[in-house]
This record gives structure tokens, sequence and C-alpha cells, in this order.
């Protein structure tokens, strides 16, 4: 337990890492003219990571949930996976990535890294985490919930955004 709390808190630096990084992309975005799109859906989203990580400590405390190693040890991997996926996709967006929706007008969209096969890869990387991270120790109904609560957030986030890069695209000439 002491491993997984450990684990768990890492997580937790690290979202307070992307938060720092988002914030100087926010600014760097604003200077650019950057439109924010999708607020109101935004503190959900918070609300839900945040419950992901409060979730996996009080469920394995609470309902004891034991490390089977046939399940945790696959579930970690997943989980750092999924972590790498998201910071290659922080690295290939540059200052363009961030945890809100704030599209600079004009910009071409971003083809390079896993965008070349995905439109949001960084949600394969929350999705995939919000199943293993919870399932590392066990703690089922906190991923389940998570997941379900994560699709449908996701669901409104992603038609937020596509609508909000299809506004900003850059216009052909002529």
């Amino acid at each position: 337990m002491f491993w997984y709390s450990l684990l768990i808190a890492a997580v937790g630096a690290e979202r307070l890492a992307e938060l720092r990084v988002a914030r100087r992309n926010t600014a760097w975005s604003r200077e650019r003219g950057g439109v924010e799109a999708g607020r109101r859906h935004y503190p959900l989203l918070v609300i839900a990571h945040t419950g992901l990580l409060v979730g996996c400590l009080v469920e394995t405390w609470a309902a004891d949930r034991p490390f089977v190693p046939a399940l945790g040890w696959p579930m970690l991997a997943v989980v750092l996976a999924a972590q790498a996926l998201r910071w290659w996709c922080i690295h290939t967006l540059g200052p363009r990535w961030n945890t809100r929706i704030v599209v600079v007008p004009g910009l071409p969209l971003v083809a390079a890294g896993p965008y070349r096969w995905l439109p949001h890869p960084n949600y394969v990387a929350v999705a995939a985490e919000g199943i293993a991270l919870p399932l590392v120790h066990g703690a089922w109904v906190t991923a389940t919930v998570f997941t379900l609560c994560n699709t449908a957030l996701l669901t409104v986030r992603i038609r937020a955004e596509d609508a909000a890069l299809r506004a900003a695209a850059p216009r052909p000439a002529g």
C-alpha cells in the first residue's frame, strides 16, 4: 500500500507540473490572440481527475484491496505508457498544449508526433490511465466510475475542441 500511495502522489505531482506548463502556455496563447472554448466543462474535468486520485487511495484503503501482481504489474506498465504518451503530446504541441481549450486563430493543426496517427492522442493517454491507475491496486470501482464520467466529459470536450479548432483554422487565400 505504501508504494501505491507513492505512485498516486507521483501522479498528483505530475498533474501539478502539467498545470504549471498549462499556465505558461495559456499566457503564450493569449499573447497571440488565443481564444478559450469549453470553459463550462473544465471544472468538471478538474473534479473528475482529482476524484480519480482520491478514489484510488480511498477505495484501496477502505475496501482493503490487495495488490494482485498478475493485474497490478501490467496496469503499472499501462500507466507508465500513458504518461509517456501524454508528455509526447505536450512536447509535440509545445506552447500550444494546454489543459484548457485555448486556440490561437490562424495556426495550422499539428500533424507531427502522435498527432500523425490520432486526432486526440492525449485523451487516449487520459482514458488509459483512468482505467489502469486504479487497477494497479485493484480499485475497480474507481476505474469504472472514472471511466464513465471521463467518457461523458471527453464527448463534450472533444466536440468543443474540434469546433474551436475548425473556427480558428487558417482560411485559404483568395
